[in-house]
């Protein structure tokens, strides 16, 4: 693991532990996986996150979204991401929606790639996009998948 590489990660476990207290104040969680590069299903896991927000908040209750991207999926947090505008706009009004961006993912796009690849900066890095799923349901997250 070179340095930066253990920069990242220490960065990307203190978001997550930031995000996990206002999570942890939610009355309800959502895990919603997206593993296509497909903008139709990138903009449903959108408008699910936003459906979801807005039938709490009428409700007077809070609910914590978090968006898992990997395998195709990931590039809805590229720089070219068909959605990346929604994202940033979803991300300034809704305080307990996260974007958990694969690790893994990464590596083996910048490998194919051979170069860095940009993601926005809305993204949280996480190892793996799968395991975080798995972590997100353990503590009690609903899942679906657009």
């Amino acid at each position: 693991m070179t340095f930066f590489t253990k920069i990242l990660s220490a960065v990307a476990l203190c978001l997550l532990f930031a995000g996990s207290a206002l999570a942890a104040d939610a009355a309800h969680k959502l895990a919603i996986h997206v593993d296509q590069s497909d903008p139709a299903v990138m903009n449903l896991a959108l408008n699910n996150a936003k459906n979801v927000q807005s039938y709490y908040a009428d409700k007077g209750e809070t609910v914590a979204i978090e968006v898992v991207a990997y395998g195709p999926g990931l590039k809805m947090y590229t720089a070219d991401s068909p959605v990346k505008d929604r994202i940033s706009a979803m991300s300034l009004e809704y305080e307990n929606l996260t974007f958990a961006a694969c690790g893994n993912t990464l590596a083996a796009m910048e490998k194919k790639a051979g170069a860095k690849v940009e993601l926005i900066s809305e993204a949280t890095m996480v190892p793996s996009g799968v395991v975080r799923l798995i972590e997100l349901q353990e503590q009690g997250y609903s899942y679906i998948r657009p």
